[in-house]
């Protein structure tokens, strides 16, 4: 069983990364990171003594992110789905659809999501 993060170009993203590593840590698992952002991401807030597998995103042209993720879950045996969300406004969510909330809603393991305070955010 894995554990797999769904990583966005941002704060919240880099946090799921590091709770991801962590819990594919404390699970004694290997970790499937999906970068769904177009930047590259930085590896090293990985632990060391953790196995890792990186599938990296070929362009904004790729399609869905949402079944990206979704079709690696049910791929691979995935024990935990680790996630970043970000707080929006009630018109944010009404307007835009949220990859985390659909992850959230679709995902068919347990989901952990990670919220990052905006000090971390700062900080990052």
């Amino acid at each position: 069983m894995s554990v797999l993060v769904a990583v966005p170009d941002s704060a919240e993203g880099l946090a799921a990364l590091v709770a991801a590593g962590e819990e594919a840590k404390m699970l004694g698992t290997d970790l499937v990171v999906i970068n769904v952002g177009l930047s590259e991401l930085p590896t090293t807030v990985i632990p060391t003594d953790v196995a890792v597998e990186l599938i990296e995103r070929s362009g904004a042209a790729q399609r869905d992110p949402l079944d990206t993720v979704l079709d690696e879950v049910n791929r691979r045996r995935v024990h935990r789905l680790v996630i970043g969300v970000r707080r929006r406004s009630p018109t944010g969510k009404a307007l835009l659809g949220s990859l985390s909330q659909r992850l959230l809603l679709q995902a068919p393991v347990p989901v952990l999501a990670v919220k990052i305070n905006d000090e971390y955010a700062a900080a990052i």
